[in-house]
């Protein structure tokens, strides 16, 4: 009595997982996954995100067709604010924006509409490692140090949005060093050259970028 109890059992169990993987299948069949990349074409959040759209939907019961579509502005901000206001939550779009605006959000940052609270979190692709670097000129070759600064240590940022701008920001705003957030570079190698001429100090951005191209004196 007791096996056929157990084998009762197991059928139900198969059963049921037979038709909640029908159920799935009935969703996803036949649909269309939009992955919605907060940045332009042949950047790394593009890359890493039509790496998984090719096989995604292999992975996915019914295997919907998962396409790319980039959305740019404001440091990925415009398409997280598409995620929340405009896109349906039925499952069909998934963005790819830059973590940081969720820093952003918490901070007050100008253009921030959504709330990453409300937000279903499904993972990231990458871990970055937030760092800052400073010239030899600037002086500044400890924390302590810097705590001291008699005046400001300018770093350079791409404007509101920009993790360069933002993390500059937590540096003032949450640790209390002396920094002046300088916005309006186009990007990294601007920052730079802008770092070398001694128009800034230095900049902050991923770990992972900085160990491979600053080369400042």
């Amino acid at each position: 009595m007791k096996n056929l109890v157990l084998n009762f059992l197991a059928i139900i169990f198969s059963a049921l997982s037979v038709g909640t993987a029908s159920a799935q299948e009935s969703v996803f069949a036949g649909k269309t996954i939009r992955i919605v990349v907060g940045f332009s074409a042949g950047g790394g959040f593009d890359t890493y995100s039509r790496t998984i759209a090719r096989h995604m939907g292999k992975h996915v019961p019914g295997h919907p067709t998962v396409v790319v579509e980039n959305m740019t502005g404001a440091g990925s901000i415009v398409a997280a604010n598409h995620l929340y206001r405009v896109a349906k939550p039925d499952g069909l779009t998934i963005g790819n924006f830059h973590g940081f605006q969720v820093l952003n959000a918490v901070l007050g940052a100008k253009g921030i509409e959504f709330d990453p609270r409300k937000f279903e979190w499904l993972g990231v692709p990458v871990k970055d490692t937030g760092a800052c670097a400073l010239t030899k000129a600037s002086g500044i070759t400890s924390i302590d140090q810097w705590r001291r600064a008699s005046t400001p240590v300018k770093l350079g940022g791409v404007g509101p949005g920009d993790a360069s701008y933002g993390m500059a920001r937590v540096l003032k705003e949450v640790l209390g060093l002396p920094v002046q957030p300088i916005p309006g570079y186009k990007g990294t190698a601007e920052i730079k050259l802008a770092s070398e001429s001694g128009e800034l100090a230095g900049g902050c951005w991923q770990w992972e970028s900085i160990k491979v191209m600053w080369r400042a004196g």
